[in-house]
């Protein structure tokens, strides 16, 4: 007798129910249908197509474009004892034929793959062989041109509907408007698909936008007065290590998490953060994919997110258990400016990725009309240098060239040079006292980078050797003598990127193909950006309704819980007599900063700022040399 589906999900995942959406959706793909589900994050997706494809004999196909998601959920299937196997990148084509071949004759349940493997001639002759039983894409909103994260590899799995029709076809993504949705659906030449979709509605997730001068004090406020797990996240890899250590001084247990930790001290720190062991997450975008934690109280961005698709995403993961819940914007005057600086200033042109491919075959020396299926070490910086290009627009374009399959880049065959100092500050110095010749190269290193002493940083030699006004090969002399002496431990790469030439040199031809693609891309990334920005700004309507609004949802109602919502709720503005009233009665008592005036006086931050500038004028109080305000006798 089949087992059925609640007998699989108490027997491998241990739970006794289903979330909203799962059975129905399980029981469409069970009676082979094909289906779309539009859950929210943490919504189940993954269960959608595991547990169906446990009942049935046979393999399940998965689609994703994330490496890193792929490769845990076949670590946490083969924990539980089920056989699955992903199809990364850097395996031979030995190894690739046996891993096909265990697809075929090993009792696999599971073959995760990347779009980009459809294309391989021996992946299809295999998969007309296999027994499959069902093809799951995840993140399905890539296939669509207007979804965010647009991959036109994904294109390719239509491959897979040709190779083996009649195998039903679920489509998952938890970030989808109704364009987009109608798009999957057309791609994917679902047959008639039963269309599954959660309100992506959280009645206990209040979503709060604050702007404030001093953000880190907002933090460490929110974060003592919602003493629960949080995550926070930030732009960039330093920002998570300076802002862990300053809560830690805080007395605010935290840790921290970007993409250029080892997997093992990346583990560490997750657990850490699971088991409750640390309040804080102090992460990059890198973090949160696939996880599972329902307790989470707090989401906070320090800066603003590039689309509501990542934010509503990001925030979504807390308030899980149901429990009331928090997701926090601190936003300044200068985040807008930033957020422009760095998602749309650097936007590549058409001529922008047409000048960086043809540098790119230049510095490898590819002849026109050949260069397919070539690879190279790419050493990025000195690629920059060489041609004197903007970093961060090279990298834009690279990704570009990557995501329409014109080169495919590796990032997991080498990383950059990594070092950490492996002895005090009072150690440290009076050795430079030893060598001045080094002096300046280790100080410039001090300033460019935070946390160098507790964990092995990322390093760019080149960066560093113009600051410091000496060649990359001195400085990298530098580096091992250091070394050498015992003052940094170094980990030198001479490269950071590997670059696979998928189509032949044409130049100009070869990216006029993708033209559409590129200014579609630009144009879609600068709606994003703006909408991000509109959310922001907007103090007039509720923040749940912009949000839901955005993903299609109609007739809604004001949460009651937001920002906006409660600033409309609250009692009717107070006059500046009475916060004056309100600061002389505390400050009779004793002086105090502005910070603990804010903090003991229920009044807004702008409104305090007022009143303290009336009162100095009128000289009722003034300031000391401690910076706290104090009544003038």
């Amino acid at each position: 007798m089949r087992l059925q589906a609640i007998d699989i999900l108490e027997q491998y995942w241990n739970y006794t129910s289903f979330k909203p959406l799962q059975k129905e959706i399980i029981d469409a793909v069970l009676e082979h249908e094909d289906v779309f589900g539009l859950l929210p994050t943490g919504g189940g997706k993954s269960l959608c197509f595991q547990v169906p494809a446990m009942i049935q004999d046979g393999i399940c196909i998965v689609v994703s474009p994330l490496i890193a998601l792929m490769k845990d959920q076949v670590r946490a299937l083969n924990q539980k004892g089920i056989k699955a196997l992903c199809l990364s990148s850097g395996i031979s084509y030995s190894d690739l034929d046996a891993l096909l071949d265990n697809c075929i004759y090993g009792n696999y349940k599971f073959l995760y793959l990347s779009p980009e493997r459809l294309q391989q001639e021996l992946v299809q002759d295999r998969i007309k062989q296999m027994p499959v039983n069902l093809i799951a894409v995840d993140e399905a909103h890539c296939i669509s041109q207007w979804g965010n994260d647009f991959r036109p590899a994904y294109k390719n799995i239509q491959v897979l509907r040709q190779l083996i029709p009649h195998v039903n076809c679920i489509a998952l993504t938890a970030s989808a408007n109704e364009e987009v949705v109608e798009d999957v659906i057309s791609e994917l030449d679902l047959f008639q698909p039963k269309i599954f979709k959660q309100s992506f509605e959280r009645t206990n997730l209040a979503y709060m936008a604050y702007n404030v001068e001093d953000k880190n004090y907002m933090l460490e406020s929110i974060l003592k007065k919602y003493s629960a797990s949080s995550i926070v996240y930030v732009r960039n890899r330093k920002s998570t290590i300076e802002i862990s250590n300053q809560l830690n001084s805080k007395g605010i247990s935290a840790t921290f998490y970007h993409g250029g930790l080892p997997t093992k001290e990346k583990d560490q720190r997750q657990n850490d953060w699971m088991t409750n062991q640390k309040q804080v997450m102090v992460a990059t975008n890198a973090f949160g994919m696939g996880i599972d934690k329902p307790d989470v109280k707090t989401v906070i961005h320090m800066n603003l997110p590039e689309s509501l698709e990542t934010y509503f995403q990001e925030a979504g993961r807390a308030g899980r258990n149901g429990e009331k819940a928090f997701a926090v914007v601190l936003k300044n005057n200068n985040d807008i400016p930033l957020l422009k600086k760095q998602f749309l200033s650097t936007l590549p042109t058409v001529d922008d990725i047409k000048l960086i491919y043809r540098k790119l075959n230049n510095y490898f020396q590819i002849p026109y009309g050949e260069g397919e299926q070539s690879t190279f070490e790419l050493n990025f910086n000195q690629f920059c240098h060489t041609y004197q290009l903007n970093g961060i627009l090279a990298y834009n374009a690279l990704q570009l060239l990557d995501r329409t399959s014109i080169i495919s880049l590796s990032r997991e065959f080498s990383n950059k040079t990594k070092i950490q100092f492996l002895v005090s500050n009072e150690i440290l110095f009076p050795y430079m006292d030893r060598h001045p010749d080094l002096g300046i190269p280790v100080k410039t290193i001090l300033r460019t980078y935070g946390g160098i002493f507790e964990q092995e940083t990322k390093i760019n030699t080149l960066k560093l050797a113009e600051k410091a006004s000496i060649g990359e090969n001195r400085f990298i002399e530098i580096l091992k003598k250091l070394e050498v002496d015992g003052i940094i431990s170094l980990q030198l790469k001479s490269t950071d990127i590997q670059v696979t030439f998928i189509q032949p040199r044409e130049d100009d031809k070869t990216i006029n193909r993708i033209i559409p693609i590129i200014q579609q891309q630009n144009d879609l990334k600068n709606k994003q950006v703006n909408d991000m920005i509109s959310y922001i700004e907007n103090d007039e309507l509720c923040k749940s309704i912009q949000l839901l609004s955005y993903f299609g949802e109609e007739n809604l109602n004001a949460c009651g819980i937001c920002s906006v919502c409660i600033k409309k709720s609250s009692k009717p503005p107070i006059s500046l007599e009475e916060v004056n009233e309100a600061i002389l009665a505390y400050l009779g008592k004793k002086e105090a900063n502005s910070r603990e005036l804010l903090l003991k006086i229920p009044f807004q931050e702008k409104e305090l700022k007022q009143s303290l500038k009336a009162l100095l004028e009128q000289g009722l109080i003034t300031i000391t040399i401690k910076n706290t305000y104090k009544l003038n006798q």
